[in-house]
């Protein structure tokens, strides 16, 4: 315990003697001027003053988190919006600031106003210490005020950089191929931005590479495209004009009447036309033809190759003219009398030998060759000249002749629509994957797909992109190579027969394809990709194509195999067929297979499907506990022929009206293939076989639709029990050439030690 001494004190004038009268205030008697209520204000005004700087100070922290933070989004509207309500709260926050510093000069120049006002130069600790107080909040707050200064100058230079760049880069991409004079310009742009110190610094100068890059390849591009393009221009007019020419003999050449000839001045006359018209030929047919395949040999297309050996034909025909009238309008000959066809026998004119028979006497002939080159512009240039008479052979030979050249016509027309009707598919594959599958991921279209198309694209479109990349990648370019060798096109089917095993899978998917697009048919996301397409038809139309293209293939080889000329590739046609017609039944079988149910286990393991019909079934029971007789009443049953197995279902129709109503098939009993007979002919009925079952045990009497189907059937069961019995020799061989080797090694020591001793 301290121990103070405590003075009591009964009036003013002895408290003066213990403390100074400067010490104290007037009504204590001392010289002290203080005013309490003065001090509490001031006091209150300090500590107020220091509050908002605190507070001042948090807000900057919190706003500059928040700058810090702020994740740059990928829109230019979005980091519009940004800048400018960044730049609303900076201001507000700078108001702030200013207010809260006028607020600490007014309280500085108070102190300063009481400081003044001691006498004497006497200064009071107290307010001394205000002063410093307030002074440094002050100076605390232009450090606070000018640090954030700096901090949002350099964010919001980040920001609107940052909008500078998304600005670039879209305009680099929206910049198309032939935009040279923009590329020009955001080129130019690119180098202002990085002269301006871009933190972007090295994209930019990338972009602006890049865009000169392409800039360049596009100008050689277009370089190289112009001089095509004048080359082939170039080439255009010297065909038109040769195709004028050529029309104008061809012209002339069909009205060139055959008795006029019989004359000498009739002959010369021809000449003259024939002489006139070559005076005018073109200087690209004076040429030869190598010549000018060779000039423009970089631009030469099928088609306008095409062109090069009629103009050649053209040229032969007048030549041959030319001469023969020649021959006519030098020899002096009586005129010539039309007469019948002579026998083969008779005598030859002496004259007839001089003169050319395929210019003169078949001029028919040549109006019907010249239309055949010529159709259909000129096919109104066919005037045959009545009276001709022809000989048997020179009538013969012009037919076999017109009939060939009909035919191949014919032929290369089917292989032009194939290839044609090819492209056509594949592009119409290529839009329907881009335009539809594609979309389904995009986000823009996401609230227009129906919940129940998420995570089922697999399933509407199947493995169309596969079929697309087989014929866009392989069998497309194997077509067009046939238009040079048209007889090959039967090889690329031949070759490319495994490839469209594709067909199969997709032809299987293709129930539950159409299911779900009825379930989403009305959706709006179908209507927009459909719009956005240009297309007429829905997408159901466009995913039945590969169904439909398939079956376009067998009937145009069918047509080819009709009209082709050359026996020795009618067999690779015919094979090409085969395996076209194959591949149908097999797409048929499987689209029945996967309908099945009620069947425990793999259906795969059974092997492959073979055949499928429907029947008529009696069954009998022979032997065991089950023995029953045949049923009076057949059993109509759906029989599916594995390689391993022979199943009998029942055909069932699903409940539902118009396209819902699909069959599938309930399955009722199997047979192992390994352990079935047949008996080939029933007696009664030419369309019934027995198959009998574990040594007749069970007896299947099976009625076909017709003869011709229970024939292709047996043929079918015979081929498997055929290679079983093949098999299981070659087991027996095996396994006994197995046991002989094992007794050779186990009775060669044995002879040996006998041998020995």
């Amino acid at each position: 315990m301290l121990k103070m001494p405590v003075v009591m004190l009964s009036s003013v004038t002895d408290l003066l003697r213990y403390i100074d009268e400067n010490q104290l205030t007037s009504e204590f008697g001392g010289t002290l001027e203080y005013c309490h209520s003065d001090w509490i204000v001031l006091r209150t005004a300090i500590e107020s003053f220091a509050v908002t700087v605190k507070e001042i100070a948090q807000l900057l922290q919190s706003f500059g988190t928040e700058l810090a933070e702020t994740e740059l989004p990928d829109e230019a509207d979005a980091i519009e919006f940004l800048l400018r309500s960044h730049t609303d709260k900076y201001r507000q926050l700078k108001e702030d600031i200013r207010s809260v510093m006028r607020e600490g000069r007014h309280l500085l120049s108070n102190l300063e106003a009481a400081k003044a006002a001691k006498a004497d130069g006497q200064e009071d600790k107290d307010i001394k210490q205000d002063w410093d107080t307030v002074q440094r909040l002050l100076a605390q707050l232009r450090d606070m005020e000018m640090a954030f200064d700096g901090f949002f100058e350099k964010h919001h230079l980040k920001l609107q950089q940052y909008l500078q760049l998304m600005r670039y880069e879209m305009s680099f991409h929206e910049v198309q191929p032939e935009e040279m004079g923009r590329a020009q310009i955001i080129i130019l742009r690119g180098h202002q931005l990085a002269t301006g110190h871009h933190y972007a610094l090295a994209l930019i100068v990338q972009r602006c590479n890049e865009l000169r890059h392409h800039c360049d390849v596009l100008t050689t591009a277009i370089r190289a495209k112009r001089a095509a393009l004048t080359r082939i221009r170039d080439l255009l007019l010297r065909l038109e004009e040769a195709r004028r020419w050529c029309d104008e003999g061809a012209y002339l050449l069909a009205n060139q009447l055959v008795d006029k000839f019989q004359s000498k001045e009739g002959a010369q006359g021809a000449l003259q036309d024939i002489e006139r018209l070559q005076e005018e030929k073109p200087v690209c047919l004076s040429q030869s033809p190598d010549v000018l395949s060779l000039e423009f040999e970089a631009i030469l297309t099928p088609q306008l190759e095409v062109c090069v050996p009629k103009l050649s034909a053209m040229q032969r025909m007048i030549h041959n003219r030319q001469a023969c009238l020649r021959k006519l309008a030098d020899i002096q000959v009586r005129p010539v009398q039309l007469v019948a066809p002579r026998p083969e026998h008779s005598p030859r004119s002496p004259h007839s030998s001089s003169v050319c028979m395929y210019c003169l006497i078949p001029a028919w002939f040549h109006q019907l060759f010249i239309c055949l080159c010529y159709l259909p512009r000129k096919c109104n240039y066919i005037s045959f000249n009545k009276g001709i008479s022809l000989t048997g052979a020179s009538l013969s030979l012009s037919l076999s002749l017109c009939i060939l050249l009909t035919v191949l016509c014919v032929f290369r027309h089917i292989i032009k629509e194939l290839i044609e009707t090819e492209r056509i598919y594949v592009e119409e594959l290529l839009s329907v994957l881009l335009g539809y599958r594609a979309e389904m991921d995009n986000p823009v279209l996401s609230n227009l797909l129906p919940s129940v198309l998420r995570s089922k694209k697999e399933v509407l479109f199947g493995n169309m992109p596969e079929i697309y990349k087989f014929h866009s990648r392989t069998f497309l370019q194997d077509l067009e190579g046939c238009l040079e060798t048209p007889e090959r096109v039967g090889a690329c089917f031949l070759q490319r027969k495994e490839k469209f095993q594709v067909y199969e899978r997709y032809c299987q998917n293709k129930p539950h394809s159409e299911l779900l697009w009825r379930q989403c048919s009305a959706s709006l996301f179908f209507q927009e990709c459909q719009k956005k397409l240009e297309h007429k038809l829905g997408l159901d139309s466009y995913l039945l194509k590969p169904v439909q293209r398939l079956t376009k293939y067998q009937l145009l080889l069918k047509e080819l195999l009709k009209h082709s000329a050359e026996s020795g590739y009618i067999s690779e046609l015919q094979g090409a067929l085969e395996s076209m017609l194959d591949l149908l039944k097999s797409v048929n079988d499987s689209m029945h297979q996967i309908a099945i149910t009620g069947y425990e286990g793999e259906l795969s393991d059974l092997g492959r499907v073979l055949m499928q019909g429907s029947f008529s079934v009696w069954i009998s029971h022979k032997r065991g506990p089950t023995r029953m007789k045949a049923r009076f009443k057949p059993m109509q049953r759906h029989l599916f022929l594995h390689e391993h197995a022979l199943l009998f279902c029942k055909r069932r129709e699903e409940h539902g009206e118009g396209h819902d109503r699909t069959p599938f098939y309930s399955f009722k009993h199997c047979l192992r293939m390994s352990a079935v007979g047949i008996t080939e002919n029933v007696k009664g009925d030419v369309k019934k076989f027995e198959l009998w079952y574990s040594g007749r045990e069970e007896v299947y009497v099976v009625q076909a639709p017709t003869f011709q189907i229970k024939i292709a059937w047996l043929t079918e069961i015979r081929k498997i029990l055929t290679n079983q019995q093949r098999l299981l020799q070659g087991f027996y061989f095996a396994s006994t050439c197995l046991s002989a080797s094992m007794l050779g090694v186990l009775f060669i020591p044995l002879v040996l030690y006998c041998g020995v001793m």
